[in-house]
């Protein structure tokens, strides 16, 4: 029975790949910086990426780690300490335990540096993994959906609206976050996924147009007509510096969401998707939608 090390088991994808691993018969040590109510098959280990004797608690005993947590919102600093130090320091805690097999949870940002702060971390979270010299897997994926999820959550409200302000034009890739977990937990005994960058998604050639994939988002909550707006990257950026008035450190909307938003191609890479006899993704987009809409409204939040 193999031991992993997770980190961000507390957020909305390693809950759901805590899930997963136990149902497969795996050991967990989890990462959490609050106390958490015991759970069979899970140790919990009280700590944070920027302390180090967490770290090295975390990964005793362990055969691999999956390294998902990470900074989404935040300012520069925030993002590299979070995204860039943080990766490094699990890095060098998984060396130290003599542990090899490193899962690393990136994001297609990492493509484009140059556009958004957030981008640049994972990039350089990517670089400091390839030069571990371990048997490392850097997965990257695009928008992820499903239940437990905030960040998707704002277009699911916005839609019940009717009238859905969009990036200009673009396509985006999308995966459940089950098949997310699939994957992360699939790599770990494959060793046709060491030393490889893959962009999972849905399937879909070509990824979804913004437009398409909003309506299908209405659908999923009922609503038969979506009127999807195109927002110039302008006008977005005045938004952006709107929200943060309003909510501060709480924006959804910011600067550099706006410039990663207004990227026309976020569509996953035909030549970095999982081959098919390591991994297939099994949810068809329109239902998991809607069993995510399901789940929000079950818990109260649509």
């Amino acid at each position: 029975m193999s031991v992993l090390a997770i980190t961000g088991g507390t957020g909305f994808v390693g809950a759901t790949l805590i899930d997963l691993a136990l149902a497969r018969g795996y050991q967990v040590r989890a990462l959490t910086r609050r106390p958490q109510p015991p759970r069979s098959g899970i140790v919990w280990i009280e700590g944070a990426l920027d302390r180090p004797e967490s770290l090295a608690k975390l990964v005793q005993g362990c055969d691999a780690v999956i390294h998902v947590a990470g900074v989404i919102n935040g300012s520069d600093e925030e993002f590299h300490l979070g995204n860039v130090v943080g990766t490094e320091k699990m890095i060098d805690a998984a060396a130290q335990a003599g542990i090899k097999r490193f899962i690393h949870v990136s994001s297609l940002a990492a493509r484009e540096p140059g556009l958004s702060a957030y981008g640049r971390s994972k990039c350089a979270s990517e670089e400091s993994v390839i030069a571990s010299g371990g048997d490392w897997t850097i997965v990257r994926p695009p928008a992820i959906y499903g239940p437990r999820d905030r960040e998707l959550l704002e277009l699911f409200r916005v839609a019940r609206l009717g009238v859905v302000p969009l990036p200009p034009g673009g396509h985006l890739s999308v995966i459940a976050v089950a098949d997310l977990a699939r994957l992360l937990l699939d790599c770990i005994q494959k060793p046709a996924s060491i030393a490889r960058i893959f962009e999972p998604d849905d399937g879909r050639d070509g990824g979804w147009p913004h437009a398409d994939f909003v309506r299908l988002i209405g659908k999923a909550i009922g609503r038969k007509k979506i009127l999807p707006l195109p927002i110039p990257q302008r006008l977005l950026r005045w938004g952006a510096s709107a929200d943060g008035l309003i909510r501060r450190g709480g924006a959804k909307l910011t600067p550099d969401r706006v410039a990663y938003f207004c990227h026309p191609d976020w569509t996953a890479s035909p030549a970095r998707r999982p081959p098919a006899e390591l991994w297939a993704p099994e949810v068809e987009t329109e239902q998991g939608l809607a069993e995510t809409a399901a789940w929000y409204r079950a818990e109260g939040w649509l």
